[in-house]
């Protein structure tokens, strides 16, 4: 079946760009939003996903001239799902509805991922404002970063920036599987594990306009990152995470096994029976790890050929050499 969709693999044809913008309650914000995209990239369809608003938000983005879809399942990794399944684009610029971030730098961002071909440009964010990028969470997006570098080996500087350009084979090739604000932690995790080209720019970071609201909250979502980390660590580092687990039963059970090894040169007996069937079960748990982290390691691998085999179907950025 041939697309309407104008595909820019062909030598002198533009870019097709989708601005997509999740939305919960930013009545006071998406008007700006959008006029500053529609500013910035005068070419491109911008997209309004609303999730359950109880405010105009909706009636607000169709005024402003936006095509406006809903989305109730509530939940920010709802809305990026359904927003990567329905709409049909070259790149997609991705970016919050309450008008933070700056949507003068799109082109920028654009430009850069078609001259170096990468699949996602991150808007990493630089604050002069202190109520626009609270304390609490600079400081939480710098211990996650660091641990999702020591997690992955490669980490971005702002990983819960949710400003970013993607190319049309990440994000065919991304299976979203988070519901709320751990989104862009999975987001991040999806380019690192298929060793994806990216890239950062750093960009103005402003103040919610009068009447926006925030709905981030810093210990609950926080801990959800956190947790998604954590998640994404077991299932694609299995070997790591099992084995991390198995070492911890074996280090316990040699602790317990070396008080019973040295009465036994002694004495030649063994008068703790059940410290000794405690140390047995616990290097039963230990090996028992390891092979289970060594089995998934096989499933992981394939599923990760899968994925890879699904970026792979889609032209890089600006890859003019093709056929369409």
């Amino acid at each position: 079946m041939t697309s309407d969709r104008p595909t820019f693999i062909n030598a002198g044809m533009k870019p097709d760009i989708a601005v997509i913008l999740p939305c919960y309650n930013e009545e006071a914000a998406i008007g700006a939003t959008i006029a500053g995209f529609r500013a910035a990239l005068p070419d491109a369809r911008i997209y309004v996903f609303d999730n359950n608003s109880r405010d105009r938000t909706v009636e607000v983005a169709r005024a402003a001239g936006a095509i406006v879809r809903t989305e109730r399942m509530q939940g920010k990794g709802h809305v990026v799902r359904r927003m990567f399944s329905d709409v049909e684009a070259d790149i997609y610029v991705m970016a919050d509805g309450d008008a933070t971030y700056d949507a003068a730098a799109a082109p920028e961002l654009i430009r850069m991922m078609l001259a170096e071909r990468l699949d996602m440009v991150v808007g990493a964010r630089k604050s002069e404002v202190e109520e626009a990028y609270r304390r609490g969470h600079r400081f939480g997006n710098k211990m996650l970063t660091g641990i999702l570098a020591r997690l992955f080996g490669r980490s971005f500087s702002d990983i819960l920036s949710g400003y970013r350009v993607f190319s049309r084979r990440f994000v065919k090739s991304f299976p979203v599987l988070s519901a709320g604000f751990e989104i862009e932690t999975e987001i991040s995790i999806h380019a690192l594990e298929l060793q994806m080209p990216v890239g950062e720019v750093v960009t103005h970071y402003g103040a919610r306009p009068e009447g926006s609201m925030s709905k981030l909250s810093t210990y609950r979502d926080g801990f959800r990152i956190l947790w998604t980390i954590m998640t994404l660590f077991r299932i694609e580092k299995p070997v790591l995470f099992f084995g991390a687990i198995g070492g911890l039963f074996a280090l316990l059970a040699i602790l317990l096994a070396v008080p019973l090894g040295l009465t036994y040169l002694e004495t030649g007996l063994v008068p703790r029976l059940p410290t000794a069937l405690l140390v047995t079960g616990l290097m039963i748990l230990a090996f028992f790890n390891l092979y289970t982290g060594l089995i998934l390691a096989t499933v992981v691998r394939g599923r990760r050929e899968v994925r890879r085999l699904a970026y792979l179907a889609h032209p890089a950025p600006g890859d003019q050499d093709r056929a369409g």
